[in-house]
């Protein structure tokens, strides 16, 4: 058996720190060893003992919760999981954390529904769970990803008017710890009349969106956060709003996406098996599937639905993910076609796109 999850909790918030706290308590896996309330605190209580998942606060007093994040990375490794506020900077801040070397955003648990908070749970646990199984390297300290500027920042790209034909290609992709920075990646390496793509990146609500901002401002390609009735169009990526499903559709030669409520599915919403079904279901062997890192099985069974319907599907490769859970369940049910590394998925897929 497994030993329990064992977790240091860093925010300056006491009620946070006691909701937090009460929340890995309730499960019999998880334990907490050390609560902080500044990161100062946090190191002198990291030198007596060191947990499996730190979860950090962004904004506290005496260090912020970037600069600890960037000094950790750089000298002892740790996952961390960030523990932001949907208000403010904290979505962009939060983003800015996963380039550092965080392995994964959780929103600060606040009063509401009961159903709400035991979502709220289920995804925080889970979230933990899935840092302590990832692979953590050195983050140079130095490090920035600085954005790509084009043409775009003197003249607006041209409207496009093609027709969308009945075989058009679609990509859907899925991904869950670890995604943000696969996703960048492999956003960036398409052109910009790449075939339209759908995301269900695992993010709490209002994150989607400033994520969306961020690899817009990166990629050749637009990216935008998906709202209902958006067109799938060739050179655009649409990232499912966080706490929404999101759906694949087609009227006539025209694909869009549908967003709408709905209860957790494979433990997500979004859910990538509500993605990757409504593909299989409205584009068929028109679709090439990409599955990568993340805890867990959420898109392994829409794959194989997929792939059953003539769809392409692609795995990430254990070798280049954070977490190799969700890749892994699809090629154990056989939903898989391929297995690539990283750097080689946006070429397989703009081959299978031709």
């Amino acid at each position: 058996m497994q030993a329990k999850t064992r977790v240091m909790i860093i925010d300056d918030s006491a009620v946070v720190r006691e909701t937090l706290k009460a929340i890995f308590e309730s499960q019999n896996d998880i334990e907490v060893i050390a609560t902080a309330s500044d990161p100062i605190i946090a190191a002198k209580k990291l030198e007596v003992s060191v947990p499996d998942v730190i979860t950090l606060d962004i904004e506290m007093p005496r260090m912020d919760g970037i600069s600890f994040l960037r000094k950790l990375m750089a000298e002892h490794p740790i996952p961390v999981v960030i523990c932001s506020s949907q208000a403010g900077e904290g979505s962009g801040n939060a983003l800015r954390a996963l380039e550092y070397g965080a392995v994964d955003i959780i929103e600060k648990p606040r009063i509401g529904t009961k159903q709400f908070l035991e979502e709220s749970q289920v995804r925080i646990c889970d979230v933990v769970r899935a840092a302590r199984a990832a692979r953590i390297k050195k983050i140079d300290p130095g490090t920035v990803i600085a954005p790509k500027f084009t043409a775009d920042v003197m003249l607006e790209k041209p409207t496009r008017h093609t027709t969308i034909e009945t075989t058009e290609k679609i990509v859907v992709v899925g991904a869950s710890t670890g995604g943000t920075e696969a996703l960048r990646e492999f956003l960036e390496a398409l052109p910009l009349d790449a075939p339209g793509i759908v995301i269900v990146q695992h993010m709490p609500e209002q994150f989607t969106a400033a994520f969306a901002r961020r690899l817009d401002g990166l990629c050749r390609v637009t990216v935008k956060e998906a709202a209902d009735n958006d067109s799938v169009i060739r050179g655009r990526a649409l990232i499912a709003p966080g706490n929404r499903h999101t759906l694949l559709k087609r009227s006539g030669a025209r694909y869009y996406v549908e967003v709408k409520d709905g209860p957790l599915v494979s433990r997500h919403r979004p859910s990538v098996d509500v993605l990757f079904r409504s593909a299989a279901r409205y584009a068929g062997k028109n679709v090439i599937g990409v599955i990568m890192t993340g805890m867990g099985d959420d898109g392994a069974r829409g794959m194989l639905e997929m792939k059953e319907a003539g769809a392409f599907t692609i795995a990430q490769d254990e070798a280049t993910s954070v977490v190799y859970g969700m890749p892994n369940e699809a090629v154990k049910r056989n939903a898989v076609d391929v297995i690539l590394g990283l750097p080689a998925i946006a070429p397989r897929v703009l081959k299978m796109a031709v």
